[in-house]
C-alpha cells in the first residue's frame, strides 16, 4: 500500500464491514494513518448512496474507506472516480463485487475464493489470493 501511495496510486477500500472494523484494517495496512482519521476519510455506504452525483463531485477528496458498502456503493465510487478522469482498478471476490469490477477500467478477481460470476467479468484473475 505504501508503494502504491508513493507511486501516486490512491488505494481505497470499499467493504461490507462495520466502520470501526474497516478503519482498524485500513490503519493496519496503511490506507489511513494511525490516530484520528481526517474528516471525510471514512464514510458508510448508505451515506454515499444518499448523495447525489453533484454532491459527490463537489467533494475535494472522495473517501478512502466506505464501510457497509453495497454493490451500488461500489459502482457509484467507480463512476465518481471516472468523472474525475481517474483510471480505476477494482478487486473483489464475491458476486456483490462483480458490477463494480465490470465497470472498472481494470477488474481483478480472486482466483481461489472468487465467485464464478466475479471471475467471469474480471479482466485479471489472480491465481494466488495471497
Amino acid at each position: 500500500v505504501k508503494k502504491c501511495f508513493s507511486a501516486g496510486i490512491v488505494v481505497r477500500m470499499l467493504t461490507g464491514d462495520h466502520p470501526s472494523t474497516a478503519e482498524a484494517i485500513a490503519k493496519e495496512i496503511g490506507i489511513v494513518p494511525e490516530g484520528q482519521a481526517p474528516k471525510g476519510t471514512i464514510m458508510t455506504g448508505p451515506v454515499l448512496d444518499s448523495m447525489t452525483d453533484a454532491e459527490l463531485d463537489a467533494m475535494t477528496d472522495l473517501p478512502l474507506i466506505v464501510a457497509r458498502s453495497s454493490p451500488a456503493s461500489k459502482v457509484r465510487m467507480v463512476e465518481a472516480l471516472h468523472r474525475r478522469k481517474k483510471v480505476v482498478a477494482m478487486t473483489g471476490d464475491g458476486v456483490n463485487d462483480s458490477p463494480a469490477i465490470k465497470q472498472a477500467d481494470v477488474g481483478v478477481a480472486m482466483g481461489i475464493t472468487g465467485s464464478d460470476v466475479t471471475k467471469g467479468v474480471a479482466d485479471i484473475v489472480i491465481a494466488d489470493d495471497n
